[in-house]
């Protein structure tokens, strides 16, 4: 298999569009909220196997997941918390920007439109 060669003197057309196009609120959701339980999973699991002595209490956790707890089961009660706090922030990250440029994108164009007709008067 040949590496892919990028060539920077000439990048390639991008459609603005692109760049401005909404993020999915779902699907950011999901992808974050998976991460997040992945890694309380994982790091439950981390510190039931190797339990170090130096390093972040993972017990204090409990304080904001009802249930968990340093403990397999905790480690899968975190798990579903992870999901569903990463889905939320996820999507609520995803709302947030998608109405930051929509409102960018509308003050842009009002500004534009006016500027195309602020002299409109001087021609009647």
């Amino acid at each position: 298999m040949e590496p892919i060669m990028i060539d920077l003197a000439n990048p390639p057309e991008v459609a603005p569009e692109l760049a401005f196009a909404p993020l999915h609120k779902r699907a950011l959701g999901l992808a974050v909220g998976a991460t997040a339980g992945l890694l309380v999973f994982v790091f439950t699991l981390f510190h039931l196997i190797v339990q170090p002595a130096e390093g972040p209490n993972v017990g204090l956790l409990a304080e904001y997941f009802y249930g968990y707890s340093v403990s397999i089961q905790g480690a899968f009660i975190g798990l579903r918390w992870g999901l569903f706090s990463g889905f939320i922030a996820g999507w609520f990250l995803a709302f947030t920007r998608n109405l930051a440029v929509a409102t960018s994108i509308f003050i842009s164009r009002t500004r534009a439109e006016l500027q195309a007709t602020r002299d409109f008067l001087d021609h009647i």
